[in-house]
């Protein structure tokens, strides 16, 4: 049987939720590595939280696949 809110059944309860949970999802995890991260200069850094603010999913997406080359990299000893 169905759970219904709404008129809505349990199928499109689950497919609202993963169009709305993974982007902010994504959204959180990448604003947070940017954050913690340490990056080659300061503008790299303020124009990667702005394009994933402002860039609904592909920015998140763009960031977790180009963070690589950007970071600064350590010398850990």
């Amino acid at each position: 049987m169905l759970l219904f809110i709404g008129g809505l059944g349990l199928v499109e309860i689950v497919i609202i939720l993963l169009f709305t949970l993974f982007p902010l999802f994504l959204l959180i995890w990448a604003l947070l590595d940017i954050i913690r991260s340490d990056f080659k200069d300061s503008v790299t850094k303020l124009i990667w939280v702005i394009v994933v603010i402002f860039v609904p999913f592909a920015g998140p997406l763009l960031y977790l696949i180009l963070r690589k080359g950007q970071k600064a990299k350590h010398n850990h000893i």
